[in-house]
């Protein structure tokens, strides 16, 4: 199939000003250097994958400015901005984050004062070269800062135009709830896989109150999908992959579930989009809604 993506199914964000976007999309962390941090190996092999993630189907990409920091918005603009001002990217929404700093490889520290949540944006509008963000998504709430000052902001930035829909990361229900009151929250955006479950009342709230739900890390360690993981026996009964086992288990988990597999393989690229052709059975549904968890 040539967009094999297609075959996730869609799901709607948002009420007011609505997206819809087919249901799996490409985590843009992974085509940074190691640690998350600085260019990656090969910027031209970087670019490829994301236009073919494109070609492929994918319409949904999520990245963050700590991403490098900032490499990841960089490289999506050069890979995928058309020139037009009234549609930058071609139909293919970008939703970025904001609120985490950078002091290395692998190290990240919330700050969420407003006058840095605005910078964050800012500079987000201005590397993808947009006058609007899609999706902006406080990558972690600061227990340093107020929550509401944190809220008040981002509000205020929706309110200017600079936001069309704001999602959250790393959340419980009852921060998901106090934010709600404040504005529209269209996503959640938490880690979640057939080996870590542990946002599962999380996911079902979302499901219930129609946010999207972003598992981040969908395809958990290297243990849960090698080749003789804990997947393996359903894999090879589904004449699939374990990590197409991982992605079609979060897909038919719930209609809200937007997972965003992130590589810089055009290898793993296809099987990861390859997964949306999957259709796991009914014993395989149960045996990973009850196995134990693997982290």
């Amino acid at each position: 199939m040539t967009k094999p993506v297609h075959r996730s199914g869609q799901f709607t964000l948002g009420t007011t000003d609505p997206i819809t976007v087919y249901r799996l999309g490409f985590g843009a962390m992974r085509i940074t250097g190691a640690g998350i941090w600085g260019d990656p190996p090969d910027r031209d092999a970087a670019i490829h994958v994301i236009r073919e993630a494109v070609d492929l189907g994918v319409d949904f990409i999520d990245t963050a400015d700590s991403y490098g920091p900032f490499v990841s918005e960089d490289l999506l603009r050069e890979a995928l901005h058309t020139g037009n001002v009234a549609d930058p990217y071609g139909g293919v929404i970008i939703a970025t984050k904001g609120g985490l700093t950078r002091q290395g490889a692998d190290a990240w520290a919330p700050v969420g004062r407003p006058e840095y949540l605005r910078q964050c944006v800012q500079m987000s509008l201005r590397r993808l070269g947009v006058e609007r963000i899609d999706l902006w998504q406080l990558h972690r709430i600061d227990p340093q800062v107020p929550e509401d000052d944190q809220l008040g902001v981002i509000r205020e930035m929706q309110a200017e135009g600079l936001i069309r829909h704001v999602g959250l990361s790393e959340v419980s229900i009852e921060e998901l709830e106090r934010a709600r009151r404040v504005m529209e929250v269209v996503s959640v955006q938490n880690l979640f896989h057939a080996g870590l479950r542990q946002s599962e009342a999380l996911l079902d709230h979302c499901t219930a109150q129609g946010i999207g739900f972003i598992p981040w890390f969908p395809l958990g360690n290297r243990a849960l999908v090698a080749p003789d993981g804990p997947l393996a026996h359903i894999a090879a009964s589904h004449d699939c992959t374990p990590a197409q086992v991982a992605l079609a288990w979060l897909l038919q988990r719930s209609p809200a579930m937007l997972p965003i597999p992130g590589t810089g393989s055009s290898e793993h690229l296809r099987e990861n989009c390859d997964a949306a052709l999957v259709t796991l059975d009914a014993a395989a549904m149960k045996e990973l809604e009850t196995a134990p968890e693997l982290q």
